[in-house]
């Protein structure tokens, strides 16, 4: 006898599937170039930057043939800030802290420009419009606009957790930088229980539950018993 599926992706698949997130690195020794399906990577050529896929930084760093360079949200500094934003800003309460903006789309309280969507186009010329893991959102940055917040990537809590499982001595201070990560997650967990409180108004007619912002793992985690409530309501 098979056993059903379990309902909508699995935690370790939306893992594989952060896997593919891209991340900066500092190559230690010269590399040849590769083709991957994902596009071709170019030579690595120390000490000039490289961006690659996250399971190909992990492999060179268990390798010790690179230094991978943490995302600005990941810095000790910038968790502090989404956290105290979580926790104290009376806006996000029962919402979640906004999430980086997609291409074409203004930052987070700039009013004064409409978004609009950017696409891309694939090698023969089809346009489309890319998404997370496609998005630079894990990528290292060198200059920061004055003004923009810190925001969670869709895929925050399986790239910290891969990094600090794998890189943490590249990490600013790992042991606060888990720490903080750990109060995020039950945070943002507690308000998406809390949201389950609103199901039944929702399915009458009511309010809804707000998911901007919400992570992958937190969907996935959480996935189970929203379904089950609202099996329960239907």
């Amino acid at each position: 006898m098979a056993f059903p599926l379990p309902r909508g992706i699995t935690p370790p698949e939306i893992s594989f599937l952060a896997e593919m997130e891209m991340v900066t690195i500092l190559p230690r020794q010269r590399l040849e170039g590769l083709e991957l399906l994902g596009g071709p990577v170019s030579p690595l050529l120390p000490p000039r930057r490289t961006s690659l896929p996250l399971w190909l930084a992990l492999l060179l760093k268990r390798q010790r043939r690179a230094n991978i360079l943490p995302p600005p949200w990941l810095h000790p500094e910038s968790l502090e800030l989404i956290l105290e934003i979580e926790t104290q800003n009376d806006e996000y309460q029962h919402a979640f802290s906004p999430p980086p903006p997609l291409p074409g789309q203004p930052a987070p309280g700039d009013h004064r420009r409409a978004p609009l969507a950017t696409p891309r186009y694939t090698p023969s010329g089809e346009k489309y419009y890319p998404a997370p893991p496609f998005l630079p959102q894990n990528t290292a940055r060198d200059h920061i606009p004055p003004g923009e917040p810190p925001a969670l990537p869709f895929h925050w809590l399986e790239v910290g957790t891969m990094l600090l499982e794998a890189a943490s001595d590249d990490l600013v201070d790992p042991d606060q930088t888990r720490r903080l990560l750990k109060e995020l997650r039950e945070v943002r967990m507690a308000k998406v229980r809390a949201g389950v409180d609103v199901l039944d108004a929702a399915a009458m007619g009511g309010g809804g539950v707000a998911l901007t912002g919400v992570g992958a793992m937190e969907l996935g985690e959480g996935r189970r018993f929203i379904a089950g409530v609202v099996d329960e309501l239907r």
